[in-house]
């Protein structure tokens, strides 16, 4: 019988997942890098671009933070906060004002009631529960006997809520990117070819959302076709 960490489904499904996430992850720290030793005309660090594109779109509430790490921007919708890593929060270059504007479209999604990010965020506690309970279902599943085989698909079947959630995350990324350039170009932080520079960033860290998502389907195949080859 396959080994359920080590078979021939892992060069099938897992090993082209691995490849595109690295690529994707290479791409975003090397433009990010790039744009981030050009300054922006303006000198507007990240957090002021967040400012600005939050009053652009008449929000006053929403706090901006900094917080430690690289690449570790996030809006939380808990707490209505945007946080900002060093490297954005203080820095007046191009990769920084893309990525604070590109949270602060997150924050203007909320703010305007926009369905996706709505339901991702109530979402989120079902999906952290279903995955803890997902894989320990599927691995006491491979060793009970085939007539119990349901505990496996009972596990894929919660697996399958995180599959459902990176998808999910696709169209509130790529919009709340939209929103930004929208606002940094109709707003005139950036200039035409700086907006350029700053929408490859934004396009680059969403190829990393795409390739989890592209990973967590590989994933689920694998799971199912682990399954099935154990029926037989």
């Amino acid at each position: 019988m396959d080994y359920f960490f080590y078979d021939r489904t892992y060069f099938i499904f897992i090993l082209p997942a691995l490849i595109l996430s690295l690529a994707a992850q290479l791409q975003v720290q090397s433009t990010f890098r790039k744009y981030s030793q050009i300054p922006n005309r303006r000198n507007l660090t990240g957090a002021e671009a967040a400012r600005q594109v939050l009053r652009f779109h008449e929000i006053t509430d929403v706090p901006i933070q900094p917080i430690g790490g690289q690449l570790t921007d996030h809006y939380d919708p808990r707490n209505n906060s945007i946080s900002l890593s060093q490297p954005v929060y203080g820095s007046a270059t191009i990769s920084a004002v893309g990525v604070a504007a590109h949270e602060a479209g997150h924050a203007v999604q909320y703010a305007h009631g926009y369905f996706p990010i709505k339901l991702r965020a109530l979402l989120v506690p079902v999906v952290n529960f279903s995955s803890r309970l997902a894989i320990p279902l599927i691995l006491i599943g491979l060793f009970l006997p085939l007539q119990y085989e349901g505990v496996i698909y009972a596990g894929i079947a919660l697996y399958s809520l995180a599959v459902l959630f990176s998808l999910l995350t696709l169209p509130v990324e790529f919009n709340a990117s939209a929103r930004a350039i929208s606002a940094l170009e109709r707003s005139g932080m950036l200039s035409e070819e700086e907006l350029h520079g700053a929408s490859k960033v934004l396009r680059a860290a969403a190829m990393t959302y795409v390739a989890a998502a592209f990973a967590s389907i590989l994933s689920l195949l694998r799971l199912l076709a682990i399954a099935e080859n154990r029926r037989r």
